[in-house]
């Protein structure tokens, strides 16, 4: 039997865990918004993008890549935007 994992499923829910926030949803499931900071799955899911948003300009900070559970590369992020 082939099993489906569906990353972006738990996406919006594994956001607010990780940050103890209720994020701003952006592009379906796959991008949310917490204050000027978005993060995005992309490349098939496979990647976490955060991005520093300027108005309607973006300032990309850095790419994480998803392997299994979401919550690892959110926690990764959320230590990276705390080290600076």
């Amino acid at each position: 039997m082939k099993t489906i994992v569906d990353r972006a499923a738990d996406f919006v829910l594994a956001v607010e865990r990780v940050f103890g926030v209720a994020p701003r949803l952006l592009d379906g499931s796959r991008a949310v918004l917490i204050g000027d900071v978005k993060l995005s799955l992309e490349a098939r899911e496979t990647e976490l993008c955060l991005i520093r948003m300027h108005g309607a300009l973006e300032e990309w900070l850095a790419v994480f890549e998803v392997r299994g559970e979401i919550e690892v590369p959110l926690l990764q992020a959320k230590e990276f935007l705390a080290s600076g």
